[in-house]
């Protein structure tokens, strides 16, 4: 299994970004996807999860309404469309699949 995150970087408040996770080594058109954040000094915090066919979405109440989460069968890859974004949203984010995880990309919000 193998996950690899991509587009963070530095935002003003108020701006957006789109991550990306690349997935291979599995069967991605039938699992379960999720992205998770760990803040500097705190733990791993859940973002949002997406059904495998992509019917289905829950998010943290920290981001609902400004995180979208979504996923592409055809290119093995789930997306993190991250607006409206604020300091405490400064992580860094991960996504995951069962028990395995990418080495995560880092998003920082800051003026």
């Amino acid at each position: 299994v193998q996950l690899v995150e991509s587009g963070g970087g530095l935002v003003q408040p108020g701006g957006s970004l789109r991550l990306s996770c690349a997935a291979s080594g599995f069967t991605f058109s039938r699992a379960d996807m999720r992205w998770f954040r760990q803040a500097p000094g705190k733990e791993r915090e859940f973002v949002a999860r997406i059904s495998w066919n992509a019917v289905s979405t829950y998010y943290a109440d920290s981001v609902k309404g400004r995180f979208t989460i979504s996923r592409d069968n055809a290119k093995n890859t789930v997306y993190l469309q991250m607006n409206s974004l604020k300091p405490e949203d400064t992580a860094v984010y991960y996504c995951g699949y069962a028990a395995y995880w990418g080495q995560g990309t880092q998003v920082t919000v800051s003026s």
